[in-house]
């Protein structure tokens, strides 16, 4: 067996240079089973971090139906297939009525890539405003969006950027209405800035959960003042759901429906097929026949019968082991045991989240909230050292990333809780 010192110098001779890794000291991961990994050496590790696996690592459930369905038939959406169908049926009735189509793609960058161009056929726009801290992914239209890696010859001018919203640090001073409404404001200038263009407007785009952005505690309604300028000009709504959604937030199934909004286009990615690659666009008919009048599209692998025989096994999980339900019981536990290690560690500058996405903002000085993005790399390298993989983002890459598979327990939490007060200790 390599090891990592051989297996980094292949990697890099045969990937390329680059190629991002987590943690100074690279884990070299050979098998999961639910919420554990197990590296080459056969250390166990919890997995605090992974929405891919998102009924857990290698689902017994998701591992059968992929292997009867590729040992019955794989082809792609041009023959008649019930899965794709079967599937479509029965995700779109998650939910509200407006959104009754779906396309099926391979990744959430393909899936977000699609809804821009469904906006553009709709609308007869291109323009686009996203946060100025977000991602959604790799194609080149998608890349446009993302702040934090320019693209080369920079932004086409089609893009407008307005603040991410920061709930410890909330724009105009004040939480609340004043918060949302001046979110709203940066909207609005933003809208005005397009419609001075030949790119006029056409969608603003975001994850309603704001993840990459630190997921700030926002409250329901907290988007309703953007949304409604959105509609007043002519635009779509776009919520990209690859990481709030399947019910990880708990509350709700949908990070939209917990932030009490209705989009025009739902992106997925991810926990969609539990590892498997599937994402999909989910809209209105009008708005995805628009799509396809406009647009000649076709994916090879999107909405293959094994895809959808792994998708469709995850909602199968989902309801039969009540995932949903253990998302709020086990993140408002550990939330809770994060609002006590708070007492302890003046470090801890505010705790949130929802459901089984939750965390922490680490600062240098709470009084002031200072952020201490130093600090979350020392956390989660050493909790990594101790047998616990987590990560770290947000506007100020300060904010613990805790995003575990939904079987995670109580007593996972009460594991993960006391690595961190050890961390915090001797950090």
């Amino acid at each position: 067996m390599s090891t990592t010192s051989d297996l980094l110098l292949r990697r890099e001779r045969l990937l390329g240079r680059n190629m991002a890794l987590f943690y100074e000291d690279p884990v070299h991961i050979v098998r999961g089973e639910g919420v554990w990994l197990w590296d080459a050496d056969g250390r166990r590790y919890l997995d605090c971090y992974n929405n891919v696996p998102h009924v857990g690592h290698c689902h017994p459930r998701v591992v059968e139906a992929i292997a009867r369905q590729a040992a019955t038939l794989n082809t792609h959406t041009r023959y008649l297939h019930v899965g794709i169908v079967d599937y479509v049926e029965r995700l779109t009735a998650t939910f509200d009525a407006s959104l009754d189509t779906a396309i099926l793609t391979c990744t959430g960058s393909e899936a977000n890539d699609v809804a821009l161009r469904m906006a553009e056929a709709v609308t007869g726009r291109t323009g686009v405003i996203a946060t100025d801290h977000t991602y959604h992914g790799n194609t080149t239209a998608v890349s446009q969006l993302s702040t934090r890696m320019p693209p080369v010859g920079g932004y086409g001018g089609h893009v407008r950027h307005v603040p991410a919203p920061d709930s410890y640090r909330p724009l105009g001073g004040m939480p609340g209405a004043p918060f949302a409404e001046a979110f709203a404001n940066e909207v609005e200038k933003a809208i005005a800035s397009l419609q001075e263009t030949p790119h006029g407007f056409s969608a603003l785009i975001v994850d309603p959960f704001f993840a990459n952005e630190g997921f700030p505690d926002l409250p329901s309604g907290f988007l309703a003042p953007a949304v409604a300028a959105v509609r007043k000009a002519g635009g779509l709504v776009i919520c990209d759901e690859v990481q709030p959604g399947f019910g990880r937030t708990g509350s709700h199934f949908w990070g939209h429906q917990r932030a009490g909004i209705v989009p025009d286009i739902v992106t997925l990615g991810k926990p969609m097929g539990n590892g498997h690659p599937i994402g999909g666009v989910v809209a209105g008919a009008d708005t995805l026949n628009a799509f396809r009048r406009a647009f000649r599209y076709f994916n090879t692998f999107g909405g293959n019968p094994v895809s959808c025989a792994a998708a469709m096994a995850v909602l199968d999980v989902l309801e039969e082991e009540r995932l949903q339900e253990n998302a709020v019981v086990v993140g408002d536990h550990a939330r809770k045991g994060l609002e006590s290690l708070a007492q302890k560690h003046g470090a801890i500058g505010n705790v949130r989240g929802s459901g089984l996405f939750f965390g922490a903002e680490l600062v240098a000085d709470r009084k002031g909230r200072v952020p201490d993005a130093e600090l979350a790399t020392r956390v989660i390298n050493d909790m990594r050292r101790n047998g616990i993989l987590m990560g770290k983002l947000g506007i100020h890459q300060n904010a613990t990333k805790i995003r575990p598979p939904m079987p995670f327990t109580i007593e996972n939490a009460d594991m993960m809780l006391a690595a961190l007060d050890d961390a915090l200790s001797r950090l």
